[in-house]
């Protein structure tokens, strides 16, 4: 599943594939935001993605990527 991160001041948004399921990345999203610390996300390769909860401007959570072209490991 695709999930697009903004950051404040930022010029690009942060793009992070998971495996994990649109409530879990929810429930983190609400939780680092509730809490004032970092959105804490792992990407497919086990790559950790950490975002201050303070700097995030948006979150948006999609359904999946389609339309991928050429090799993928």
């Amino acid at each position: 599943m695709e999930v697009k991160i903004g950051v404040q001041h930022a010029p690009r948004e942060l793009t992070v594939e998971t495996d994990d399921s649109p409530e879990t990345v929810e429930k983190a999203v609400a939780d680092a935001v509730a809490s004032g610390g970092v959105l804490s996300l792992v990407d497919g390769k086990g790559r950790r993605v950490v975002v201050p909860a303070d700097r995030l401007a948006y979150v948006e959570i999609g359904g999946g990527v389609s339309g991928h072209v050429g090799f993928r490991s």
